[in-house]
């Protein structure tokens, strides 16, 4: 049968390699302001890191940093993706951030605390969860 292959996870649940190749790719601009999305659905959450002018500099998502199935919609794994964005922030020399935020999943408030903990200041915050107003069209009345 052969040796079982065994892969070690850190104590925080995701994968170190993942987490570790997502950061090895660096920040080549020094920015001072930005923009930080974040999309949270009920599956997956994902953020993007932007300058001003609305070009990306790094992304990350629950999928992406190893998390499957359900867990990827956790306020946990949002946290995780939020620390993980915050690092990049810092070694691009990231200081302040508007966030928009569009969606309605879990992950969406622990995403924003955990970027903001590694000390950006967070400016504004807007809501862009798009919310239909008229809704979809009601059945016609059924012919018995």
């Amino acid at each position: 049968m052969g040796k079982k292959r065994i892969v070690k996870k850190n104590s925080s649940g995701v994968d170190s390699a993942l987490k570790a190749r997502s950061l090895a790719k660096v920040v080549k601009k020094k920015i001072v302001e930005g923009t930080l999305f974040v999309e949270s659905t009920y599956n997956n959450t994902r953020l993007s890191l932007a300058d001003r002018f609305g070009n990306i500099l790094a992304w990350s998502s629950s999928g992406a940093l190893g998390f499957k199935g359900a867990k990827k919609g956790t306020p946990f794994a949002a946290s995780k993706i939020g620390e993980l964005i915050g690092e990049k922030a810092q070694q691009a020399g990231i200081k302040e951030v508007n966030v928009v935020v569009k969606g309605v999943g879990s992950g969406r408030e622990s995403a924003i605390r955990s970027f903001a903990a590694f000390g950006v200041e967070i400016v504004s915050i807007i809501d862009r969860t798009p919310v239909p107003f008229n809704g979809p069209k009601p059945p016609k009345p059924r012919h018995v």
